[in-house]
Order: structure tokens, then C-alpha cells, then sequence
């Protein structure tokens, strides 16, 4: 646990004043309490986690249950309207930003989206159902993304498109030469 708190102090520039550090030291608090054995010392662990998950929703609104699984260097960009399912996986060097939710496509369906490592989030994107985005892609803003995303792509739109990472830049590329 304090390994990860401090690499996501590291990640959030080392400045105590993140709410996005915030977050996830609550939330590295509530995945830890779970390997306390002895339950008399579990229990008053468990209510101090609750209480601090109920405060970090209200005051900092974003809900990050620890059932979820969130890798190592994890960076909540901006925080606010933030809701990730206890199910969901995100992989290392992950970031996320302001009202962005991952999980279910249906309620009482289970299968929320299993992201690998260096996915970057878009504000306002939405990942919904059992899907997998691959290594390094990219989710732009606002994107709604129900399918597979491939590793090194990018997904823009609603219902987002994917994009091969290679012809983003070579449709940068050719725009830019047009001017």
C-alpha cells in the first residue's frame, strides 16, 4: 500500500493539495484494509473507509470503490463527476479526468470495461459494458466507446469510432502540409 501512495504522490507531481491524490489514497486505504486477518482490528478499518469513501463522493465527487482493480501511477487529471464500477480494471500509468465513467451497459447486466496500461481518458468519456481498450490508446473527450479498442488506437465520437494511432498522425500530417 504505501509503495502505491507514494507512486501516486510521485504521479500527481508531489503536491498534497490534488484532489485526484486524495482519491486514491482513500481508495489504497480500502483495498488494503481487505488483507487485516483479525477481524476486532478489520472492523473499525472498515467503518474509517466508508466514511472517508462517503466524504470523498460528496466533497470531491468521484466514486472509485475499492473493489475496482487500478494499477500502479494511476493520475486523476481533474476530479468531479467521476464514476468507475467496483468491477472495473484499469492497468498502469492510466489517466483519467473529470466526468468520465466506466462501467455497466445494463443495470444488474455484470462486465465493465478491462483497460490496460497507459490508457489516457478524455474528460467526459463514457466506457460502458464488458469491453477491452488496449495498451496506449487513447479516448477522446466526450467519446461513448461500447466495443473493443485495440492497443495504439484511439477512440473519438458517439458511439466512438476507433482509429489506428499511425493514421491519426499521418491525417495530422497530410492537414498540416495542406496549410
Amino acid at each position: 500500500m504505501f509503495e502505491n501512495i507514494r507512486e501516486d504522490w510521485q504521479s500527481h507531481n508531489r503536491q498534497w493539495s490534488r484532489h485526484g491524490f486524495w482519491v486514491l489514497l482513500i481508495y489504497r486505504f480500502g483495498r488494503w484494509r481487505y488483507g487485516i486477518r483479525w477481524r476486532p482490528l478489520r472492523m473499525p478499518a472498515s467503518f474509517l473507509y466508508k466514511l472517508l469513501k462517503f466524504l470523498s463522493e460528496m466533497l470531491l465527487g468521484t466514486e472509485l470503490p475499492c473493489e475496482a482493480v487500478i494499477g500502479r501511477r494511476f493520475v486523476i487529471e481533474h476530479i468531479g463527476g467521476i464514476v468507475v464500477s467496483g468491477d472495473a480494471a484499469f492497468g498502469d500509468d492510466c489517466i483519467i479526468r473529470n466526468g468520465v465513467t466506466v462501467g455497466l451497459r445494463n443495470r444488474g447486466v455484470r462486465g465493465s470495461p478491462q483497460i490496460g496500461n497507459r490508457v489516457d481518458i478524455g474528460a467526459g468519456a463514457k466506457l460502458l459494458g464488458p469491453i477491452q481498450i488496449g495498451d496506449d490508446a487513447a479516448i477522446g473527450a466526450n467519446a461513448v466507446v461500447l466495443c473493443d479498442v485495440p492497443a495504439d488506437s484511439i477512440a473519438v465520437g458517439i458511439p466512438a469510432r476507433i482509429i489506428p494511432r499511425k493514421a491519426a498522425l499521418s491525417a495530422l500530417a497530410t492537414e498540416e502540409a495542406s496549410r
